[in-house]
């Protein structure tokens, strides 16, 4: 890192939006990979995208690659995509299943827990064991697979972990399957991708997802409502007392935990309703599978959502869950993985019709991504200059933070002193 990029990690305004050079520098896009995407947890995969032994996904970004693997014991295992020979990438589709890994440069061959098991011609002496793929650190959370590169990770994921299992273990994500999964190539850097998920300020850029979630998120009963908005907030409280009532006879833990910017592994999570029929993400609220996840026998359960930063976040109703994760491709580009989990004896074309699960989802994401383009162009605009947040949009200011702080942390840079403001008084006089 150069000493260019120093002052506007020290300076960052706290409420602003951030300097163009953090959206659009390639310097700052590599300082985010290797500071915030090399040292962090990441979310990358569900354990229903590697239900079976031999089955794979690979996750890239940069010039990193990670093959993350069920072994033939079952267990979910991560290593570098690198053979220990002469270092080819080894795998180079996204997903799969294999019973081993195999160099196609020179057959060096890898079972699924990442051992040499076979390289043919060496010297005398050479010892297999010596050369099994380098492992990443690897930690599953009920049915969610996270993965950090970092020599020494995050040690707070087991209590974050603690923290958000009792939320989503009920749904039996770890049992689901996969109904479809989508990758949408965004137009923008990947903390603008994570910025306007963080925020419904922009939500009437999305009328489909309007028929179920209330706008009104990100505003509490002690904040002032826009006008406009208080009908629906009411609507909104009426159907959180509904709920809370179906949560407690249902054991599910509901309140809103938020700890996005006070550790080092930042997550929100809470159950909050939904309008309509308030069952699932479909256009009049009812539920799109007709095969509940988890054991309730529950229609009506509003939404299970989480944030982890920096990379991922999640719905879970009563018929389906959204999992979703981001991954840099370029100072301008990102990927938005979107996947949708069913129960696992659920049928397509009986107990669900794929276009009406995925539908409303599929139409935001796309809104989004248009969104998000819009941001990076303006943003790389010689007229750009940092905004103000506004108090809907605290999510994205606790993103930033955390990320900033990250940064100064990584990079022992401290934080500008902050000059106090001179308040004069603007009173007219005689």
């Amino acid at each position: 890192m150069t000493t260019r990029l120093i002052p506007f990690i020290r300076d960052r305004a706290v409420g602003q939006s951030l300097p163009a050079p953090f959206y659009v520098d390639q310097e700052f896009f590599d300082l985010d990979l290797d500071e915030i995407f090399s040292k962090r947890w990441l979310f990358v995969a569900a354990e229903a995208e590697i239900a079976e032994p031999g089955d794979y996904v690979t996750i890239t970004f940069g010039t990193r690659s990670v093959i993350v693997t069920r072994d033939d014991a079952g267990r979910v295992r991560a290593h570098h995509n690198v053979c220990r020979h002469r270092g080819a990438r080894l795998v180079t589709e996204p997903g799969g299943s294999t019973g081993t890994i195999v160099c196609s440069y020179h057959s060096w061959t890898y079972g699924m827990d990442g051992r040499l098991l076979y390289a043919d011609a060496q010297a005398p002496g050479f010892q297999k064991s010596c050369y099994s793929l380098r492992s990443v650190h690897v930690r599953t959370i009920a049915g969610l697979i996270f993965i950090c590169l970092a020599a020494e990770p995050p040690t707070d994921i087991d209590e974050v972990a603690e923290i958000v299992e009792p939320y989503l273990r009920p749904h039996g994500l770890a049992g689901a399957k996969v109904a479809k999964q989508t990758d949408v190539v965004e137009d923008g850097n990947w903390k603008l991708a994570m910025e306007n998920n963080r925020e419904c300020y922009h939500c009437d850029g999305h009328p489909e997802l309007l028929n179920v979630f209330f706008p009104t998120w990100g505003y509490s009963h002690n904040e002032a409502i826009p006008s406009r908005l208080r009908p629906v907030f009411a609507r909104y409280r009426q159907a959180t007392a509904e709920l809370i009532e179906i949560w407690g006879r249902h054991g599910l833990p509901y309140p809103r935990i938020e700890q996005l910017d006070t550790r080092t592994t930042g997550f929100h999570i809470e159950r909050e309703a939904m309008d309509l029929a308030g069952e699932s993400f479909t256009l009049d609220g009812t539920v799109a599978c007709t095969r509940l996840l988890g054991d309730f026998g529950e229609k009506r359960l509003g939404r299970l959502s989480m944030h982890m930063q920096p990379n991922m976040w999640l719905h879970v109703t009563s018929d389906h869950a959204l999992l979703f994760s981001v991954i840099p491709i370029g100072p301008d580009k990102t990927l938005v993985r979107t996947t949708w989990l069913v129960h696992a004896d659920a049928v397509e074309g009986v107990d669900y019709d794929l276009d009406r699960l995925t539908s409303v989802w599929d139409i935001t994401n796309q809104q989004d991504a248009d969104l998000v383009a819009l941001a990076q162009q303006g943003i790389s605009s010689p007229a750009y200059i940092p905004g103000p947040y506004g108090p809907s949009e605290f999510q994205v200011e606790a993103f930033i933070n955390w990320y900033i702080t990250a940064l100064r942390d990584n990079l022992a840079i401290p934080a500008a002193p902050i000059t106090p403001t001179l308040i004069t008084d603007t009173a007219e006089t005689a």
